[in-house]
């Protein structure tokens, strides 16, 4: 408690009494929620994990700050809201992120300051970020309770803005901007994220994109040697490499691709029926389907392509995908590759309300390292919002909502010598969903 703490005069007062303000209620924090955090951090063992990948060259009885510490403290951070190192030194003494990193609140050092976690981030080399990125995938495997009969993987790149001289910072038309796209690539059915890989501002090449897939389905194979495996993208992921690798690696795939005249004219007769149709009354829009075997001058052997052909008041419009897959036209693009669209989400999540796109270290390995340490503190929320029941509002929450509901909650916090005690709110208005999210954290396996 501040003794003689100075009193701020200029509010109006309430009912003819005056208001007075001081800064002296206590030990509080504004994030009592990252508590909860913490507690799905230790059981995921996200820190751990990523720490054990790099190697510290610091002397260890000088240590104090650990590495697993330092990257905990700004996952937490990041989750919490606070995406820029810089907020490091505001809050390395609020007691709520000290208990989270396992530090007392009160009697317990402060935790690790903004230049200490910019040597962090420029720490890592080649070598620790490919063992990061293959913990990150050991993450997703130990993530589900029994090995799944098939998964589908989303690939898409996305575009990061930056305003320096970066490393792998090139200008790109469509964008209009000198960026960085890097690849995003999440389980589709749970939106569980599987890699996120830093790559400049151009669009990726054949080899690239089957050296993504190759490294990542190798990675989650030697966790799961049986499962099938389906990948979807956009047509600029329809590479004839990508296709090839996956033909003769057991993956399914689905790619968007792109219309030219040849496909058109394959489609032709289907179209003008759409049209017909529509004239006739049939429907306002009029989808029509159709398959044909086709290959690109750079392909090396014919490939399924299915045609989506739609009639409307805005005239006629052909999409095409290219899979490996057995099933109906209809179901292949409506069912399967239309639902990549949710992949857009999931990157939204990611990119904006974690501020991944904060990727401003000169060094393209710095900035390799924030991408994962967001992606922890993407699993983290990810984590908080799969503890809610299947019919509650959370389940479908987006993460800044989460974050401004369960994570900023005001708390006082008090060291006592035998227990520390937080208390939160009289007037909190998610008591009971707080309460359900905390005991259903404990309970995580770890």
């Amino acid at each position: 408690m501040v003794e003689n703490a100075p009193f701020l005069p200029g509010l109006s007062p309430v009912e003819g009494r005056p208001v007075q303000v001081t800064f002296d209620a206590g030990r509080l924090t504004s994030d009592g929620g990252v508590l909860v955090l913490a507690e799905i951090e230790r059981r995921l063992r996200l820190a751990d994990r990523l720490a054990r990948c790099i190697e510290d060259p610091r002397a260890p009885a000088r240590v104090q700050h650990t590495v697993a510490e330092m990257i905990r403290y700004r996952a937490l951070l990041i989750a919490a809201g606070y995406a820029d190192a810089n907020d490091c030194d505001a809050l390395r003494a609020d007691p709520a992120f000290k208990m989270a990193v396992g530090r007392s609140p009160e009697s317990g050092a402060d935790l690790c300051s903004q230049p200490t976690i910019s040597r962090l981030e420029n720490l890592p080399g080649h070598v620790a970020l490919k063992r990061m990125m293959a913990a990150m995938i050991e993450v997703f495997c130990a993530s589900f309770a029994q090995v799944p009969r098939r998964i589908v993987l989303d690939i898409d790149d996305t575009e990061d803005r930056v305003h320096g001289q970066q490393q792998l910072a090139l200008f790109n038309a469509h964008y209009d901007s000198r960026c960085f796209l890097p690849i995003h690539i999440y389980e589709a059915i749970t939106g569980k994220p599987v890699a996120v890989i830093l790559r400049s501002g151009k669009t990726p090449g054949g080899a690239e994109v089957a050296c993504v897939l190759r490294h990542v389905v190798k990675a989650i194979r030697a966790h799961w040697p049986r499962v099938d495996i389906v990948v979807r993208g956009d047509s600029h992921y329809a590479r004839p490499e990508a296709m090839t690798w996956c033909e003769h690696n057991r993956v399914g795939y689905v790619f968007g691709l792109a219309g030219n005249n040849v496909l058109l004219n394959r489609v032709a007769a289907l179209a003008e029926d759409a049209a017909v149709s529509r004239v006739q009354g049939e429907a306002l829009k009029v989808r029509r389907f159709g398959e044909f075997r086709y290959a690109a001058r750079s392909w090396h052997a014919l490939r399924r392509v299915i045609g989506r052909i739609e009639a409307s008041a805005q005239g006629s419009d052909s999409r095409f995908i290219v899979t490996n897959l057995a099933g109906a036209p209809r179901w292949l693009y409506e069912s399967v590759y239309c639902q990549r669209g949710q992949a857009e989400n999931l990157i939204k999540a990611h990119k904006l309300h974690l501020a991944s796109d904060r990727t401003s270290c000169t060094s393209a390995m710095a900035n390799q390292f924030r991408l994962l340490i967001h992606t922890a503190a993407y699993w983290l929320l990810h984590t908080l919002r799969g503890l809610a029941p299947k019919t509650s509002f959370w389940r479908a929450a987006q993460f800044d909502t989460i974050r401004l509901a369960l994570i900023k909650v005001a708390a006082r916090v008090t060291e006592m010598k035998t227990r520390i005690k937080v208390a939160l709110p009289t007037s909190y208005p998610h008591q009971a969903s707080w309460t359900l999210f905390a005991s259903r954290a404990a309970k995580l396996p770890p």
